[in-house]
């Protein structure tokens, strides 16, 4: 059956505007995922998985304009020994950037690489967003694999002495970038990730990641700054035997993002975490849609996602967990709340349980409310103003997310940045 007549053209109009690149030994994926993205079409408000956010804006041709927010005070990692590599609208800048090497690593960009003969990301790159295309359909997700243009590859060989940080500034009010990144985790090798910055006004970016048996990999992304920017990311795990991924993300600020991420849990014992904290103020949407597929034996999965909204903001989280028929001894989490501070927010939610094994733990929970009246009047009986008692709540509410990050330095971190915008917003 073809494509309804406006979600075809929508699609075609949209890929018109870009162009794939050819030749290296990324252009067969890349032609296969640009026939995998006209055969589902890019999604329309009707699609199952896109009724809560709206993708008008990142189906136009032109993308809407972003407004560059002026730059004051320390970024978010700043103080942090990192080997920082910087893309700016969506293109690496070897000026600002560190050298791409590292102990225990090995750092190339995706556009230097594609041209080599023989490289190991071709057997990786787009076969994990491949793979997450069922059984929900991520048509975004194939069209960056179609063209993104630049990005790097990131292969982790041992332990890399400092994280890997990479920085996404927004300079033209109408960029728009796509960015790929694959990561591979070699046997027994750990790595931090860090992504922070604003990227364009209108950004996609997409990441695979491999991570072998006994791997272990830490990723905390932080996006914020410039309000009117809109993305649509995706992460793409993949977990052998005892493996361990563990994924944090701090929202602050967007009209629309909307983070998807995909994780297979293919190796026996491997752990799988992913949490987000989120806070909102007037024209904001952000949306977390989130795939857990258990597939091995005494796996773990955990997802913690958190939400702050006021002034007409709008948080969306649908998260599933899939325990596969052999499955056994499947521990699987799933919790999603909201705080509304008003009248005019909204919270919605589509946690999901599918199990076909028989010897699980799975839970999954959702909730929505305002502040704790009784704990607020507690707090102003002992003098604390009600600004102050305010915000120390949320960021009660907000702390199980947080503590998903094991790092102590990055979650002080994190937490001061969400005092600053509260106190900013008071």
């Amino acid at each position: 059956m073809g494509l309804p007549e406006r979600k075809r053209t929508a699609t075609e109009a949209r890929l018109a505007g870009l162009t794939l690149p050819t030749g290296g030994w990324a252009e067969p994926a890349r032609r296969d995922a640009l026939s995998r993205v006209t055969a589902m079409g890019l999604p329309q408000r009707r699609d199952e998985y896109w009724k809560y956010t709206r993708p008008d804006s990142l189906l136009d041709p032109e993308p809407p304009r972003a407004a560059l927010l002026e730059q004051g005070g320390e970024l978010v990692f700043e103080s942090m020994d990192r080997l920082k590599i910087v893309f700016v609208d969506g293109v690496f800048d070897p000026e600002a950037s560190d050298a791409l090497e590292l102990e225990g690593v090995t750092i190339d960009r995706l556009a230097d690489a594609r041209d080599a003969d023989i490289h190991w990301a071709k057997d990786f790159y787009g076969v994990l967003e491949a793979r997450g295309q069922t059984p929900v359909e991520r048509p975004f997700a194939a069209m960056n694999t179609a063209f993104a243009t630049d990005g790097v590859i990131i292969h982790v060989t041992g332990k890399p002495s400092k994280p890997i940080s990479l920085i996404y500034i927004h300079r033209s009010e109408h960029s728009d970038a796509i960015l790929h990144h694959v990561v591979r985790v070699d046997r027994d090798a750990e790595a931090t990730i860090l992504e922070n910055g604003p990227a364009a006004a209108r950004f996609n970016k997409c990441m695979e990641i491999d991570i072998a048996d006994g791997g272990i990999l830490h990723h905390v992304r932080a996006q914020g700054r410039d309000h009117e920017r809109r993305a649509v990311t995706h992460v793409f795990a993949r977990l052998g035997r005892d493996s361990v991924f563990k994924s944090f993300t701090l929202s602050v600020n967007g009209v629309l993002t909307r983070n998807e991420c995909v994780i297979e849990l293919t190796g026996d014992d491997a752990i799988a975490h992913v949490a987000g904290a989120c806070v909102g103020d007037g024209d904001f949407h952000h949306d977390d849609t989130v795939f857990v597929t258990h597939d091995a034996v005494n796996c773990e999965s955990r997802q913690v996602f958190k939400k702050v909204l006021r002034n007409g903001a709008t948080g969306v989280f649908q998260g599933k967990i899939l325990v596969k028929e052999g499955a056994q001894k499947t521990d699987g989490y799933q919790i999603s709340q909201s705080l509304l501070l008003d009248e005019d927010s909204q919270f919605l939610a589509k946690p999901e349980l599918e199990i076909y094994a028989d010897d699980v733990a799975c839970s999954h929970g959702s909730t929505s409310g305002a502040i704790d009246e009784d704990a607020l009047f507690y707090l102003r009986s002992r003098g604390v103003p009600h600004g102050t008692a305010t915000d120390l709540l949320t960021l009660a509410f907000l702390a199980e997310a947080v503590q998903e990050v094991e790092d102590e330095a990055l979650a002080k971190d994190i937490i001061s940045r969400l005092e600053n915008w509260l106190a900013r917003r008071r």
